[in-house]
């Protein structure tokens, strides 16, 4: 018997399940609080507001705990996605005893700090914003995006924190390119947008495939069934940096704000373009592709080495045949 066998129903018994609840639910508070870590360090400040009823200083804006604004959706992404990602994986790592309690115990944790961090922070921006149709709109888009970037994480809590690798890779693939931007914001936190050294965007813009190939490669492609989290995740990589830069765009142009049909049309256009063959995404997903086939390699040769090895060979002997 293995010494983690050996161990768990010692954990068990020591363990109650209330205590087990209770250790999920921190977890989880600790992982939210960890996704939205970066926007904290700056001081956690809202942004400035085109919609804002009164003229503000940037350095006498409210505290906010989510950076509400459109011209930083991506971020809101990074930030709520993360944290959800986070308490999926801690969960994953830990294994506990009782892991279903668990990973719901640290996924209540996680969306209590996000539902805590909403509502301050659009609290703030409803008491500040200008009385008019257009801030109700804004306030309306902002709320949805953010409802959807928490949904978001939490999809990406239930991908990872699952026993099945297929699931785990699919979750590393979804997670790759917010995980990277939550990164980059660490960065941005300490520095400020105009100190980023030039080597970080280019550095950011390789990590995700790098993440992308590790999980394809160790999720394996048997079953036949698991080719399909390799198109998923290669599709991934192509698409959402697409739309990233998309949105970026798009609700950074002060020119088209309000003309909603025109940010429609440049959004399609923008993104027709970044998907397109000039695009720049073909290398990133090359790449993966060919760090998921040579981690596939490396597993096979390694698998060889092991049956092929004194210890491989004894063991095969006492299996006997296989039926």
């Amino acid at each position: 018997m293995s010494l983690p066998e050996q161990t768990r129903p010692v954990e068990q018994a020591r363990r109650t399940p209330g205590k087990d609840a209770v250790l999920g639910w921190l977890l989880g508070i600790l992982a939210g609080l960890l996704g939205l870590a970066p926007w904290l360090i700056t001081g956690a400040q809202l942004p400035l507001q085109n919609l804002w009823g009164t003229e503000v200083l940037p350095d006498r804006m409210p505290v906010s705990l989510l950076p509400l604004s459109q011209y930083e959706l991506t971020t809101l992404v990074a930030l709520l996605t993360t944290g959800g990602a986070a308490a999926g994986l801690a969960v994953r790592i830990w294994n506990p005893v009782r892991r279903r309690l668990t990973a719901w115990c640290a996924a209540s944790g996680a969306l209590a700090v996000q539902f805590t961090a909403a509502v301050q922070s659009f609290t703030v921006l409803e008491g500040g914003l200008a009385d008019e149709t257009m801030a109700g709109i804004y306030f309306a888009g902002l709320l949805a995006g953010v409802i959807a970037c928490i949904a978001a994480g939490l999809a990406a809590f239930l991908l990872l924190v699952s026993r099945r690798r297929a699931l785990v890779a699919l979750g590393a693939g979804l997670m790759a390119v917010p995980a990277t931007s939550w990164a980059v914001e660490w960065v941005v936190g300490f520095v400020g947008h105009i100190n980023v050294p030039t080597a970080v965007p280019t550095v950011a813009r390789w990590i995700p495939a790098l993440i992308v190939g590790c999980a394809l490669a160790w999720c394996g492609l048997r079953p036949a069934r698991r080719a399909l989290v390799w198109l998923a995740d290669l599709s991934l990589l192509w698409v959402v940096p697409a739309l990233f830069t998309s949105v970026s765009y798009v609700l950074g142009t002060r020119v088209l704000a309000g003309d909603l049909q025109e940010m429609l049309l440049m959004s399609r256009q923008i993104l027709a373009a970044t998907l397109g063959p000039d695009g720049g995404a073909l290398p990133t997903v090359l790449l993966a592709l060919t760090v998921g086939l040579a981690g596939l390699g490396i597993r096979a040769l390694a698998a060889r080495r092991r049956l092929g090895s004194p210890a491989g060979s004894r063991a095969g002997t006492l299996a006997g045949p296989t039926p």
